[in-house]
């Protein structure tokens, strides 16, 4: 982020040059160290926290072939949330592992959710397109569809508006089914959320395979077998 700065990489580029490679190596070691000292490599590759690792070291070393991807460091802030496993935070570990489990658990509502909201914009922005016309900014229906979600999710951009009388009723009614719309999401994730809270799950990583999520008191791992 600094070195995209003029003053600041004409003043100290040649430091924050030198400390980027320093901690390239450094995280460039610890990877591989990981991937040496793991019963399967290849699925901590594949892991979240795996492609972060690859993530943190792959752009200082593009930046010697590609000219300007050094940019794509910024990537490196994602390794912020190791410290959750660094320090032990159990809590916050918990917590993290519970919205996951309402996530996925209410990802087919969200997704019924998500494709009636996409039938809605198209709709209003179809009949947008042809109350108000081209003349009114409304110069094509993907324009017009663009409206209606910056009109439902009440973000109000201003760069398109209707003018005619039925057009500016039309997006009133968008208005208002986007202030009932926004909870919906909210109530589905919020009820999944108190059913994960109620499941006790344990912190413990599988020193095999590196699976997350087992029950407390589990001796063995629930994907691969291995004792924990």
């Amino acid at each position: 982020m600094l070195d995209s700065v003029r003053p600041i990489r004409e003043t100290h580029g040649r430091f924050l040059n030198g400390a980027e490679w320093f901690f390239t190596i450094v995280f460039t070691v610890e990877y591989i160290l990981r991937l040496s000292c793991i019963g399967r490599p290849l699925r901590y590759a594949r892991s979240f926290f795996g492609v972060i690792d690859l993530l943190a070291v792959i752009p200082t070393y593009l930046s010697l072939l590609l000219p300007g991807s050094q940019f794509l460091l910024v990537i490196r802030i994602l390794r912020v949330l190791r410290i959750f496993r660094v320090l032990k935070l159990v809590q916050f570990i918990h917590e993290a592992n519970t919205m996951a489990r309402a996530l996925r658990a209410s990802s087919r509502k969200i997704v019924v959710f998500f494709s009636t909201i996409l039938a809605l914009v198209i709709i209003f922005g179809s009949i947008m397109y042809l109350v108000e016309g081209e003349g009114n900014g409304f110069t094509s229906i993907p324009r017009s569809v663009y409206w209606a979600i910056v009109t439902m999710t009440t973000v109000g951009y201003g760069d398109i508006s209707p003018k005619t009388a039925p057009g500016q009723a039309i997006a009133a009614a968008l208005m208002i089914l986007g202030f009932a719309i926004i909870a919906v999401p909210t109530g589905i994730v919020a009820t999944e959320l108190r059913r994960a809270e109620s499941t006790e799950v344990s912190t413990q990583a599988c020193p095999q395979c590196g699976a997350e999520g087992h029950e407390k008191g589990a001796k063995y791992c629930k994907d691969c077998g291995a004792r924990l």
